[in-house]
């Protein structure tokens, strides 16, 4: 029996995703959901709130009790979110896109780490708008302190969501950096699903907003400039589920050396991240400065 942990299988594409592992006939997945999460003989959920570190803290301790001494084979950070403004703030005080798309994670992740299998897969949902070259708000330094706590306003509010998932994709690194993942070969792996209207995320947009995104009108315009700009083609919550579950799964692997996973057009693609997701020196910073944030002080040295 494979057992796979997942956040942000309660709707959009990690909803899909959760209908693959399912599937699979030696396949328990456990979820973590702040609700009553999705339904199945195949499915646990445990309570989790990724806005609030005890609650991951807790949930971490819960899923290890639920194991009962088994290893995860499968842990994949999916859940996200985004707001209108960097008004919002975690349980902690952090600003809140920031708390639950990258902090939460980074403290999920090494708090199951342990719990890990030889030759096991971890796959964080990072997005492609972490790059300049995507989205001109995306971040072109990384101030993990002003991340954590920025000037209220609404163009923080945009940089934020960006900001995150430069920070799972430098998490991703991180973690595939560590002796003891490399040791394992725990095969780490950051997914880009591209844009993917019809999901939660675009939940704190307006409705006319979210109607217009999934008119056929608009996505067809989408689709004729995605000719030019291939980040603009508007995909499927059911593709961008099952390019997950097939990384997830290992039917899809990514070439040796390559960490970074990019659904393009309905197509899974393994280019190179944006040139701040490469920096080592980042890369490093950020552990070292959100290990701090969580009040982990036990941080262990990445391998070269």
């Amino acid at each position: 029996m494979r057992t796979i942990v997942m956040t942000g299988a309660t709707a959009g594409l990690g909803a899909e995703a959760l209908k693959h592992f399912v599937a699979e006939p030696d396949a328990r997945v456990i979820v973590g959901a702040r609700g009553a999460g999705p339904q199945g003989v195949k499915v646990d959920v445990l309570p989790l709130d990724l806005a609030s570190l005890s609650s991951v803290r807790s949930f971490a301790e819960a899923v290890k009790q639920h194991l009962g001494g088994a290893q995860i084979d499968m842990l994949v950070l999916n859940a996200g979110a985004q707001y209108a403004n960097a008004q919002q703030r975690s349980a902690d005080g952090f600003e809140a896109t920031f708390a639950v798309n990258h902090l939460a994670h980074y403290l999920l992740a090494r708090l199951l780490l342990p719990n890990l299998a030889q030759r096991s897969r971890l796959v964080i949902t990072t997005s492609d708008t972490h790059d300049p070259a995507i989205l001109p708000l995306a971040p072109k330094v990384l101030d993990v302190p002003a991340l954590a706590k920025p000037r209220s306003g609404r163009s923080e509010g945009m940089r934020a969501y960006p900001a995150s998932k430069l920070c799972n994709l430098l998490t991703a690194r991180g973690l595939a950096a560590l002796p003891e993942v490399t040791a394992r070969q725990i095969h780490v792996i950051a997914y880009n699903p591209g844009m993917t209207p019809g999901t939660s995320l675009g939940r704190a947009s307006s409705r006319f907003a979210q109607t217009m995104i999934r008119s056929w009108l608009v996505r067809s315009l989408l689709r004729l400039f995605s000719t030019f700009r291939p980040s603009l083609y508007p995909g499927t919550p059911e593709r961008a589920g099952e390019a997950l579950a097939q990384l997830t799964l290992g039917t899809v692997r990514p070439p040796d050396g390559r960490i970074y996973a990019s659904l393009v057009r309905g197509e899974l693609t393994f280019p190179d991240p944006a040139e701040l997701a490469r920096s080592d020196e980042a890369r490093d910073r950020l552990w070292r400065e959100s290990a701090a944030l969580v009040r982990d002080l036990l941080v262990p040295r990445h391998g070269r």
